[in-house]
């Protein structure tokens, strides 16, 4: 989302996006700097772009910490923070003077989109009003700022006039949307609406297209959205990133809402929309986690029953109050943990999948080769989830982009395999 924003405002101005560094006359890395791992990615990338370019421009969130990148990559040209767009742009300018006529290349209204044209992402606010101690995302993006509620919706109405299918709601808090800005009336389609959370998935359920709802954190009022998912308003599927199963860990984890009985609640959003998908991500090997509280966590997935499930080994972050937690526990031990939780995921995953063969879904599609065609149902997000496999069976397949209705024949650990039932295209009800 950052990398578009600055994309569009560039393209806005006349520049162009090379092909390859040799075709470019600069180069803006956009980086993260939340893990360790992502830290080294985002410093080879800087290595890398110096290596083939010369004249980089860096940004992101490892940009709030200039001394780190300049210690290592003294060349680059100029260091800026997440969500500094205007100093990025001028840095450009800077250093790379705009053309003289910026109308030859006029930009769409819905900007410039990294993403297939069929689906977007949808950015609600920026920064996060949480103090989790393994994480800095508020040091390095700054307290919760919501998008008022007008905004976001008149920019979801120019994606799906471009032809999105798909809207993907992000942010680092979705479900604590619009708290910052104390729920601020706003006009859309000749009606107020609040900027909150539920008023903003009622509103984009009316656009016809495909809502997904990522990163919600398991706060009581979440449960409103259920009646809309079950009315297929919104998809049915529901990010929430719960990280642990024990009290103990979720407390020195200083996670929200840690005291939530939230198996309690995910069997209720089930009870009232069955067929409602859940997807999370957990922390194994947290400073401090014993062999029981691992136990704890195993025994509530065996009961939460995640549709899909991601899981990282604990990284220390520079900055993090975690890092001041006894009793870390050791790489060996940690990768031991992250084997036997991806074990007990894959077999929850592989028994849920199996019970959907039979079933006829509709599917939108994101990718077509010579014998095969590979989409998703609502209960799979791109890139982070398994695809539904359309295998060609003597007809056409859809194309990129299109809907089509399939019934699935087979599954394995993770995707479907299903087979066209009818027709495809730009047909309506794509709930």
């Amino acid at each position: 989302m950052d990398s578009e924003r600055i994309l569009t405002q560039l393209r806005a101005e006349g520049y162009q996006v090379a092909p390859s560094y040799e075709a470019a006359d600069l180069v803006v890395v956009n980086t993260c700097g939340f893990i360790d791992a992502a830290v080294d990615e985002s410093l080879d990338s800087i290595g890398e772009a110096l290596e083939q370019n010369g004249r980089v421009i860096v940004t992101g969130c490892l940009g709030a910490r200039p001394e780190r990148i300049l210690e290592r990559h003294p060349r680059v040209l100029k260091v800026t923070g997440p969500q500094a767009y205007e100093q990025v742009v001028s840095a450009v300018h800077e250093h790379l003077p705009p053309p003289h006529d910026p109308f030859l290349d006029l930009v769409p209204p819905q900007g410039v989109r990294l993403t297939p044209r069929h689906y977007a992402y949808l950015k609600i606010a920026e920064g996060c009003n949480n103090r989790c101690s393994f994480c800095i995302i508020p040091a390095m993006r700054g307290r919760l700022a919501s998008r008022p509620i007008d905004e976001v919706l008149q920019e979801a109405e120019r994606l799906t006039a471009a032809g999105v299918k798909e809207l993907l709601v992000i942010s680092q808090d979705t479900s604590a949307y619009g708290a910052d800005l104390r729920y601020a009336r706003r006009r859309w389609r000749e009606r107020e609406h609040e900027t909150r959370f539920i008023d903003l998935a009622r509103a984009l359920g009316e656009l016809g297209v495909w809502v997904r709802l990522h990163y919600v954190y398991p706060y009581p009022h979440v449960d409103a959205v259920i009646p809309l998912m079950a009315e297929r308003r919104v998809l049915p599927y529901l990010d929430v990133p719960f990280q642990h199963g024990s009290p103990a860990v979720l407390k020195r984890m200083r996670r929200p809402a840690h005291a939530e009985d939230t198996l309690a609640r995910i069997r209720a959003w089930r009870r009232d929309c069955p067929d409602l998908t859940l997807r999370s991500s957990f922390i194994v090997g947290f400073p401090g986690e014993t062999e029981a509280e691992f136990a704890e966590l195993l025994g509530w997935l065996d009961e939460a029953q995640l549709d899909r499930v991601g899981c990282f080994k604990y990284s220390p972050v520079e900055g993090a109050a975690a890092n001041a937690l006894p009793h870390p526990v050791p790489a060996e031990l940690q990768q031991e943990r992250y084997a036997r939780f991806m074990e007990r995921a894959a077999r929850i995953s592989a028994r849920r999948l199996a019970a959907r063969v039979g079933q006829r879904l509709r599917v939108l599609v994101d990718e077509v080769s010579a014998d095969a065609a590979l989409a998703r149902s609502a209960a799979e997000a791109p890139d982070i989830d398994g695809v539904v496999r359309i295998v060609r069976n003597g007809g056409a397949l859809p194309g990129t982009g299109e809907w089509a209705d399939v019934e699935i024949v087979a599954a394995d650990v993770y995707d479907l395999t299903g087979r066209l039932t009818g027709n495809y295209g730009e047909a309506a009800g794509s709930h």
